[in-house]
């Protein structure tokens, strides 16, 4: 009985108002969502500018991948699929064993642009969401 319970409260703790209009709505759901995680690693693998950000990644990037389209869901309003599947973000606890300083910072920032402009199609939403990720890209610095 105790498992139903944890189980069904873990449900509606993750379950999202749909009549809530969120930036995870507006700019296309899951879909996009998807798009935007994959054009990241697209631009990290493809671009110059990125090689020291690519070197402190796994060899094969299809779970940081995933990691990042279940982040985002969250964090931009939709079903909280990270919390679901591995708990609580705690982001820069969980990038403390990486050295990010300015220049991760940036690298990271590029390729988060470079999605976002591919991706997401209302100059405004990108605007927004660019701006309110480069904070929390920010607070993710270590050195």
């Amino acid at each position: 009985m105790n498992f139903i319970k944890r189980l069904l409260g873990k449900q509606a703790a993750a379950e999202r108002d749909p009549t809530q209009s969120n930036a995870y709505d507006l700019i296309g759901g899951e879909a996009t969502i998807r798009n935007i995680a994959h054009l990241f690693y697209q631009e990290m693998r493809s671009n110059p500018a990125t090689q020291a950000l690519l070197a402190i990644h796994p060899q094969t990037l299809d779970e940081s991948e995933q990691k990042l389209f279940e982040f985002l869901s969250g964090w931009l309003g939709g079903p909280q699929l990270f919390t679901q599947r591995r708990g609580a973000p705690m982001l820069r606890a969980r990038h403390l064993s990486f050295a990010i300083d300015e220049q991760m910072r940036d690298q990271w920032l590029l390729c988060m642009n470079a999605a976002l402009t591919q991706a997401v199609k209302n100059a405004e939403h990108r605007r927004v969401i660019y701006q309110a990720i480069s904070q929390l890209a920010d607070h993710m610095r270590n050195q």
